[in-house]
């Protein structure tokens, strides 16, 4: 398969998104087109990249003042005081908005950057090149950064889109299978609200992201860009229609916080399990069938990934959940706030389903005997 390029535009904004095997090459010609005036380029660049790819974008940058500042990307690190060391180097470094910030990492990296972008000076020139499965299809898109709380997970933040996005699959050929199941996760996620047929052909085609076969993972990394997109273009603020990306993530932070966001569960994996209890949710709200269940539970089966639901027969390890639960930044009352699935392919109205801690607790019970 041939790279892809994705246009992004709404009423405030516009900007592309690569997505291939060496898309970083397109990287120069992309700054003087869209930051004509910079001088300087900062990239706040995960340790964990390869040195190799360090040296590649030292070589397209070295027309620039370039300005390297290493990241070590936990979700530890992706706190206030973060943003204040690298916002102060910026200052004393003499950076102007005309300037450029360039994100080169996961997930964590690209919010903690992009919340960077937005604040410094009111908005400097940001260009996100995401290097993991899980930050192509789903952080890089969209334009929410932000950092952690003690309180929970990115309640800190802003909206600000990029001037690119550069998804470059190269990357993806050094992750683990861990990183892959996270990217997977929230692949799975954007068909099971939006795409029947995405779904079905992951139920064929799974193995081969999993894999990291080139033409499958650029197929549905844009499938799923082309269906965050969707909800972003007519919701960029996250007012509404675009909380339905969120499904299974009420449950999958809960998880995270509650595990204090150890290396032992990803975001993925709390998502895989977050997107099951949320369809059984569903099922006992009579919103969806159980056949919905089984489809994706196989799903999860035939590519070893049953192992993430580990937890959700235990009635205490639910009951635990609840703190989290209402806490999370999507609930507007004292009620939890949950998103809930109809069918594969379609998601139900957010804010529809609002559940209380003592009603959850009841569900639980049932949840736990599935």
């Amino acid at each position: 398969m041939k790279n892809q390029e994705i246009k992004f535009n709404n009423q405030n904004s516009e900007y592309s998104i690569l997505i291939g095997k060496n898309t970083i090459n397109e990287l120069p010609k992309k700054i003087k087109l869209l930051c004509p005036k910079a001088k300087n380029v900062a990239l706040i660049l995960d340790k964990k990249i390869p040195y190799k790819f360090k040296k590649v974008l030292k070589d397209k940058l070295k027309n620039y003042n370039l300005l390297i500042l290493p990241f070590t990307a936990n979700e530890k690190n992706k706190s206030i005081n973060s943003v204040n060391h690298y916002l102060k180097i910026l200052m004393s470094k003499n950076f102007n908005r005309s300037d450029l910030l360039i994100s080169v990492g996961g997930g964590i990296t690209g919010d903690v950057a992009g919340f960077i972008a937005s604040i410094f000076k009111r908005g400097i020139n940001f260009i996100n090149i995401p290097t993991t499965l899980l930050a192509q299809v789903d952080s890089a898109v969209g334009g929410k950064t932000g950092v952690n709380s003690a309180f929970g997970k990115n309640l800190i933040g802003s909206f600000y889109q990029p001037k690119l996005v550069i998804s470059d699959t190269s990357f993806i050929k050094s992750l683990s299978r861990k990183e892959m199941v996270c990217g997977f996760a929230e692949i799975l996620k954007h068909s099971i609200i939006k795409d029947k047929s995405f779904f079905n052909w992951l139920e064929k085609n799974s193995n081969l992201i999993l894999s990291k076969n080139s033409m499958a993972l650029t197929y549905a990394i844009k499938k799923s860009c082309q269906i965050k997109m969707y909800f972003v273009k007519r919701d960029a603020n996250e007012k509404n229609l675009r909380m339905k990306l969120n499904f299974g993530h009420t449950f999958a932070h809960a998880i995270e916080v509650k595990n204090n966001y150890s290396k032992k569960i990803t975001h993925g994996e709390a998502v895989l399990t977050g997107m099951i209890l949320a369809i059984k949710l569903s099922i006992l709200k009579k919103n969806c069938k159980k056949d919905t269940l089984n489809k994706v539970i196989n799903l999860y089966a035939k590519n070893n990934l049953i192992y993430t639901l580990k937890n959700i027969s235990k009635f205490n390890w639910l009951k635990s959940l609840i703190p989290f639960l209402k806490n999370d930044k999507k609930n507007t009352d004292e009620k939890i706030n949950f998103l809930l699935l109809k069918k594969i392919g379609q998601a139900d109205k957010p804010n529809k389903f609002k559940i209380s801690s003592k009603e959850f607790l009841r569900y639980c019970k049932t949840i736990s005997q599935y």
